[in-house]
């Protein structure tokens, strides 16, 4: 069996390395093996992809292993449902723990061949979507190759399959392309000669038409051959002839803000702006490119069946709503086909074509929203390829594609899934995030699934937390580096935020610096730069973020991170408790102005939080060690001993008060203050 195994993750790993054959846990591929029982006897086994494994990264553990001799017995029933069907491959699985084989896992059985792949090609759809689909396949790939007009995947679709051993392929409808070959090599060159002639077939048809794109998505295939692409744009996307100009940064956020704001209501999201879609935006014909739904019954699983076209941000409201009045009216008209005790799914688009930009994309997180613009490319390909070799799309029906979105088995695949955090979909901007309290709060909110953005004046302390999230989560924040007391910085960071995420949820403060020294010995420069860092830097992060929070339309959250000095002051500490102290206040005042907009504005109030804190040098422990008659080396402890509980602050204690603000839990405070300080008698909110 090793063998043939390794063939088959190398060949999987093959077909999932190009997105024109398969995308995102899309397609399957097999090879039948004889696997000794715990008794030393062979038996026949189908090793076949599990549901929701990606070929992309395929494994030999994501290829479970099912007897073939009990799933060859049912080649001669008439009938069989999707509950009988996967209850009777898991009797049938070699190891009982192993994932889910696939749905398709009857086609792969039925067919004779040792190895067998099934893709989902772009050429292979596009050829589907032309009205006399059968005709138009002979012509590409010969008539050795048979066409299955569409069924949804499972036992009557793998008998009709079977049914046609003896062809060279078969070709499904909306679906793919099926090959086999009694070795390895044979089944892939067989998918790679089809896939090819199918491209071939495709150029042809379209030669010398401007503004066509080959179904692989390659610029060097669908270009024109000036290089020009869809209404005169270039090879990235942007116009050369002024027929569609570019969607300036300040549209983009206007564009980006409404749009979640319209799609985060129920369940927050995040945006994903992918200009590789620049070419089939900015088609005159986008909208019919649209109307054509999703390619693949495949594809309607990760980006629902249909996309909106949005011009600009007052577009917004009037095409989301559009199709919700769309979704409603599919919903009705299909109800009687709702499979029991599912609901209708909520209505709303997940992916955006935007002449001039590209696509914006949503999901709970990044990734997910990434997949989906990774498949819209292909989906929207596909519809435009059919539009220029064949002048129209003929779509999968709606009632199959209705029954394909409300699949239990497809569904299925979603809940397979790990549950997103509590968290996930939120966007929230930290400052101060390179170190001490904030990298604490910015490491504590991305474990939490929140999309961070982080700003610091430390380019390295950034980096750092950079690669620290990627490795645990595998998600980057979004960094800034600047001085945030200057505007042009602040509002940079935030920009930043909005176009790699799409929005903003709130923000968390917590950028500082302690400045020491009597009222007496303190300079003028030394009294500024403390306030300009710890009051005048979050009156500009708190001006900033409000007002987008208040075009999004959302409401927010925010937490300023202040300090026991605000209402426990310190001999010595007089610039840093002053500008601390004024921080709260500013943060009561936007509570008061951002309360009518529904954005919450709290405090938390730390004390002597040392673990990784750039705050606290060596010059500030000497000078307040000195202040408190003790020696530097003790000033820790000193801290810890005089409060109430005798303990320790942790920047993960800050962090959860933090989370515990912004979250829901929270969602009937505001202008409030948490002390997290072990309890310092002098600084009791009063």
């Amino acid at each position: 069996m090793g063998r043939h195994l390794d063939a088959l993750v190398e060949r999987s790993r093959r077909i999932g390395a190009d997105p024109a054959l398969v995308v995102h846990g899309g397609g399957n591929t097999s090879v039948k093996v004889f696997e000794d029982d715990l008794l030393g006897q062979p038996r026949a086994v189908l090793r076949i992809k599990g549901s929701g494994a990606d070929l992309r990264t395929a494994a030999a553990a994501d290829f479970p292993g099912v007897l073939l001799e009990p799933v060859l017995a049912l080649r001669e029933r008439t009938a069989m449902s999707d509950e009988e069907m996967t209850a009777h491959l898991a009797r049938c699985l070699v190891d009982p723990g192993a994932r889910r084989p696939s749905i398709e896992t009857l086609l792969h059985a039925f067919l004779p061949a040792r190895h067998v792949d099934h893709v989902h090609a772009d050429a292979i759809v596009a050829l589907t979507k032309a009205a006399d689909r059968h005709r138009v396949v002979a012509e590409a790939l010969g008539e050795g190759v048979a066409v299955v007009d569409y069924v949804r995947p499972g036992f009557t679709l793998s008998r009709l399959v079977a049914d046609l051993a003896g062809r060279d392929a078969v070709v499904l409808a909306h679906h793919g392309l099926v090959t086999w070959g009694e070795t390895s090599e044979e089944s892939l060159e067989r998918t790679l000669a089809l896939v090819a002639a199918a491209r071939a077939y495709l150029a042809q048809r379209t030669a010398g038409r401007r503004g066509r794109r080959a179904p692989d998505g390659k610029a060097s295939e669908g270009t024109a051959p000036d290089g020009t692409g869809p209404d005169g744009t270039g090879p990235d996307g942007t116009a050369t002839d002024g027929t569609t100009t570019d969607l300036g940064p300040g549209e983009t956020e206007e564009l980006l803000l409404a749009l979640r704001g319209r799609l985060a209501r129920d369940r927050r999201c995040v945006l994903h702006v992918d200009r590789s879609l620049r070419p089939l935006a900015d088609r005159p014909d986008v909208d019919a490119v649209v109307a054509a739904g999703a390619a693949t019954a495949d594809h309607i699983l990760r980006i629902r069946p249909w996309s909106v076209v949005i011009r600009n941000a007052g577009d917004v409201r009037g095409a989301v709503d559009a199709h919700v009045e769309r979704h409603d009216r599919w919903v009705a008209a299909h109800r009687c086909r709702l499979p029991p005790g599912m609901d209708a799914l909520d209505p709303l688009p997940r992916v955006a074509l935007v002449p001039g930009l590209g696509a914006v994309t949503a999901g709970v997180t990044e990734a997910d929203a990434v997949q989906a613009a990774e498949v819209a490319l292909r989906t929207h390909l596909v519809a435009a390829t059919a539009i220029d070799a064949f002048g129209a799309v003929d779509p999968l029906p709606d009632a199959d594609a209705f029954d394909v979105e409300y699949w239990p088995l497809e569904r299925d695949k979603l809940r397979l899934r790990p549950a997103p955090g509590e968290f996930a979909g939120r966007i929230y901007c930290v400052t101060g995030a390179a170190s001490g309290i904030g990298r604490a709060v910015a490491r504590d909110l991305a474990a939490r699934g929140a999309a961070v953005v982080a700003g610091d004046l430390d380019g390295a302390g950034l980096a750092a937390l950079t690669a620290e999230l990627e490795e645990r989560h595998g998600v980057a924040p979004a960094v800034h580096v600047g001085d945030l007391t200057e505007e042009q910085v602040v509002d940079e960071l935030v920009s930043a935020g909005i176009a790699r995420f799409g929005g903003i949820d709130g923000f968390v403060a917590s950028a500082g610096i302690a400045t020491t020294g009597r009222l007496t010995e303190l300079s003028s420069a030394e009294w500024r730069r403390c306030l300009e860092v710890n009051t005048t830097g979050q009156f500009l992060l708190t001006r900033r973020v409000l007002r987008a929070l208040e075009r999004q339309g959302l409401g927010g959250s925010a937490v300023v991170v202040a300090s026991k000095n605000a209402f426990g002051p310190g001999a010595g500490f007089g610039a840093y408790s002053a500008s601390k102290a004024a921080a709260v206040q500013l943060a009561r005042v936007a509570a008061l102005e951002g309360g009518a907009h529904g954005i919450r504005v709290n405090v938390v109030n730390p004390d002597a939080v040392f673990e990784g804190s750039g705050l606290w040098s060596a010059e500030v422990r000497r000078e307040r060690a000195a202040a408190h008659g003790i020696a530097p080396e003790g000033l820790e402890d000193f801290y810890a001993r005089r409060n109430l509980l005798q303990v320790r602050v942790r920047g993960q204690d800050v962090a959860d008060s933090v989370a515990f603000l912004l979250s829901d839990a929270a969602s009937r405070m505001t202008g409030c203050v948490l002390t997290v300080d072990g309890g310092v008698a002098a600084a009791f909110p009063r």
